[in-house]
């Protein structure tokens, strides 16, 4: 395999030269789309690494932090909950796509099982409100007889 190294067109200098790629809370937490007290909460929760600070304490993240916050977002908006995303990453904090693929399995059935219960519950909803519908102009007893 080929690596190839790409040449930065600005020259840096000094103590400064490294901290271009660093970013703040602030930076990390709007280029992930998220809050900045989302991402200090990420850090309690263990999600991701609490980050080294600059000499004037200042959090400096880096692109990987960036990209597991945006991970993080995918697989939220997958149903994961943050449980099963620390699960994901597992005890060495890289994802496995054996991981991956047994969450993804067990989402997916209780995905579905969720599915089944929705369907039923909209069936009894409709059918208290036929029975609602169909009745005369006083109140609504259904409830004490649908089940």
């Amino acid at each position: 395999m080929e690596t190839r190294s790409v040449l930065d067109p600005v020259v840096r200098y000094g103590p400064y030269a490294f901290a271009v790629a660093l970013l703040t809370i602030g930076e990390l937490a709007q280029r992930a789309g998220v809050n900045v007290e989302t991402v200090r909460y990420y850090e309690r929760r263990g999600l991701i690494d609490e980050p080294p600070r600059s000499p004037s304490g200042y959090r400096q993240y880096s692109g990987d932090d960036l990209w597991r916050l945006q991970f993080i977002g995918r697989a939220k908006l997958l149903g994961f909950t943050l449980r099963e995303i620390a699960e994901i990453f597992g005890n060495d904090d890289r994802r496995s796509p054996a991981n991956i693929l047994e969450a993804a399995r067990t989402k997916l059935v209780s995905v579905e099982g969720r599915q089944r219960d929705l369907v039923a519950l909209h069936g009894r909803l409709e059918r208290l409100v036929e029975l609602c519908e169909g009745g005369d102009s006083g109140p609504c007893t259904a409830l004490d007889i649908v089940s």
